[in-house]
């Protein structure tokens, strides 16, 4: 994580900045790659770091660090996750409120601190959807402009593309995006084609983190590497 935080550049005190952890297929150890990135950045850097977790069906950031609190520190009490109304998703049909308006999107969003440290994680609150209620990812800029404000760190761990197109809908509004690939699979071509389905959509492919890698990485991996 060291090496990965150093090869990204640090951001200068006062500034912030948003990377998100994204894999071509399911299975390549995104979710670890992006809650060590985050652990680091807070207590190894120093930094106010949210980890939020794009998979709106699992929150499966929140229960991996609840099941290993020992090493991460205890999870904090339920707040709001967005610092101005802001997400990054709309529920439809949005639930009506008993005073005749609806519940807002932010309500489904809470972070947690962890371990009284300077990282904090998102939980999607999916038990609160009623009925036909479904979830969307929103391409907007809102939500990552108002965590800029709020945090120094912000790191999105996105589901694979093979599972869902989120990750390209918010890859325009990355600093950086980090692209992890397994050491058991030797198929270059959708690493290759999500790379170039970033830059399409206007997004910045920081580079390959090369999962569970030896010293020196596969032949393979120089096709796609910066």
């Amino acid at each position: 994580m060291a090496e990965l935080w150093g090869s990204l550049g640090a951001p200068a005190p006062g500034r912030s900045c948003v990377l998100q952890v994204i894999s071509a297929r399911r299975g390549e150890g995104t979710s670890t790659v992006a809650r060590e990135l985050a652990l680091f950045a807070a207590r190894r850097a120093g930094r106010k770091t949210w980890l939020v977790d794009m998979d709106l069906g699992t929150a499966a950031q929140y229960q991996a660090l609840a099941m290993e609190a020992e090493r991460y520190g205890a999870l904090g009490p339920a707040v709001a996750a967005s610092p101005d109304g802001s997400v990054f998703f709309t529920v439809q049909p949005p639930a009506p409120r008993p005073d005749g308006g609806v519940w807002p999107d932010a309500r489904y969003l809470s972070a947690h601190g962890v371990g009284g440290t300077r990282l904090w994680v998102t939980r999607f609150n999916r038990e609160a959807l009623r009925g036909p209620q479904k979830v969307h990812v929103i391409p907007g800029a809102e939500y990552w402009t108002a965590l800029r404000r709020h945090a120094e760190v912000v790191i999105i761990d996105s589901p694979s593309a093979d599972r869902s197109q989120a990750g390209l809908a918010i890859a325009q509004h990355m600093d950086q995006t980090i692209l992890v690939v397994s050491a058991q699979q030797p198929d270059v071509k959708p690493p290759a084609q999500l790379r170039d389905a970033i830059a399409s959509a206007g997004g910045r492919c920081a580079g390959v983190f090369f999962n569970q890698a030896s010293v020196q990485p596969p032949a393979f991996l120089k096709a796609i590497l910066p």
